[in-house]
Formats: structure tokens, sequence, C-alpha cells
């Protein structure tokens, strides 16, 4: 019978076996990496972490159904975890792996937006309440004891009114509206997730054109030009902005 191990002592050792994992990849022993991986998958199943450094490593040896065994894995215990989302990035165009594990972090995300809008709607609403009640009950205070009374009426309503406009602005990044434009793909109108640029300046969902230029033909379907796989590109400032915008807008994970 093994001995059993205290948490602490298998943490400390399964956080040894990560780093170990870490050089042999960098190393480019990838075997040797997810050798240590596994041993520290076995010893903490729930960091997510090792999940996807092991991910990492069945990418460099194209082992796509093992890369997506331990995406969906780190997924399942950290939803919010984009690093298991961008390793199947791309990587097998034929494959849904992607589109799947897209589907279950943006359902997570927009969950997550989705209570935290509902608190901070609520939270908003009181407050709004409580700024008008203090503004009246400040007008009602001084018209008691000061003449002009429509013109303090005047003024509340403009204090009012003013009070309003900023709890609306405030309101803004929990209102849906439409995404940019320039954060969409061009074919599908869809948000992107992973935008690939052409030689002529061109974004698109890297899946979507990579299966225009497979079943349609090898060229760009906006400008018409000749077009091959191997020319496009990833756009990491497009990719960038979506990140930041989605961080803002909750919202619209599900547009995507």
């Amino acid at each position: 019978m093994s001995p059993i191990v205290a948490p602490s002592a298998a943490a400390k050792q399964a956080e040894q076996l990560k780093l170990d994992g870490n050089n042999y990849f960098q190393k480019n022993r990838f075997g040797a990496a997810i050798d240590a991986y596994t041993e520290a998958i076995t010893l903490c199943p729930n960091v997510p972490i090792y999940w996807t450094n092991r991910a990492l490593c069945h990418r460099k040896r194209n082992e796509w159904t093992r890369v997506e065994e331990d995406c969906r894995e780190a997924i399942q215990l950290d939803h919010t975890s984009v690093k298991a989302l961008d390793l199947g990035r791309g990587a097998n165009p034929k494959s849904y792996m992607v589109e799947e594990i897209w589907q279950e972090l943006a359902k997570a995300k927009y969950l997550e937006w989705e209570h935290e809008s509902s608190r901070r709607t609520w939270e908003l609403k009181k407050l709004k309440e409580t700024c008008e009640s203090a503004l009246k009950e400040r007008h009602e205070r001084d018209s008691s004891q000061i003449e002009g009374f429509i013109d303090r009426s005047t003024s509340l309503l403009k204090q009012l009114d003013a009070l309003g406009r900023v709890f609306r602005k405030a309101a803004e990044d929990d209102t849906p509206t439409e995404v940019p434009d320039y954060l969409c793909c061009k074919i599908t109108l869809d948000i992107f997730r992973d935008p690939v640029i052409t030689p002529n300046g061109v974004t698109y969902e890297r899946a979507v054109i990579l299966d225009h230029l497979e079943k349609v033909g090898k060229f760009d379907p906006v400008t018409r030009e000749p077009l091959k796989p191997f020319q496009l590109v990833p756009n990491l400032a497009i990719k960038e902005a979506v990140h930041a915008f989605l961080d803002k807008h909750g919202w619209a994970y599900r547009m995507g």
C-alpha cells in the first residue's frame, strides 16, 4: 500500500513536476514534459494549468485529439481559461474543437457578466434613488425657507435630469448595443475569435477563411486577389482589441 501524501506535500511535488515539465518543454523534450505534467495532474487534478501545459506539448506533437481532451478538462476546471481556448485556435482547422470550446467559454463568461451586471444594475438603481431622495429633501427644506419656489422647482428638475444622465452613462457598459464592425469577421459578421490578416490587409476569422479557401477557391473573398493559407498571419492587434472589448462588454459573448 502506497503511503498517503499530505495535500500540501502533494501540491509542492506537483509544482516541482510542473517546473520540470517546463524545463523539458524549453528543450523540446515534449515526451518528458508530458510525463512530468501527467504526474502533476495525478497528484493535483484540479489545477487547470497542468492540463493546458500538457495540451501545449500534445499540440507540438500534432496530437490533436489529446489537445482537445486536455483543453476540455481545463475549461471544465476554469471557465475563464482563455489559454485553453487559444491552444485550440487554428491548430487543427478541420476539427470542431475550437468552436465547442469557444461556446463553452462564451457561455460561462456571459453568465458571469449577467450575474455581475444584475448586481451592478441593482446597486446603481438604489444609489440613484438615494441621490434623488436627497435632492428632493433638500429642495423641500430650502423651499420652505426661501422665496422663489418656481425657480427652485426648475433647478430641481435640472438637477434630477443631470443625475439621470450620470447614471445612464454609468450603465452604458452593461447596455447591449452593437459590436464595432472592425471587431467582426467580414464573412460571418460575428465577433472575432481567432483573427488572421491577409497580405491585402483584410482580416477574417481563421476557420472561416480557411474553409473558404478549401471549398470555394484560393482567393480573397473581398479583394478577389489570389490567396493561399500560408499567407494568413494572426492579427494580434485585433485579437487584443477583441479581448479588451469583451472584458468591458461581457454581453458581447452572446453574439459570438
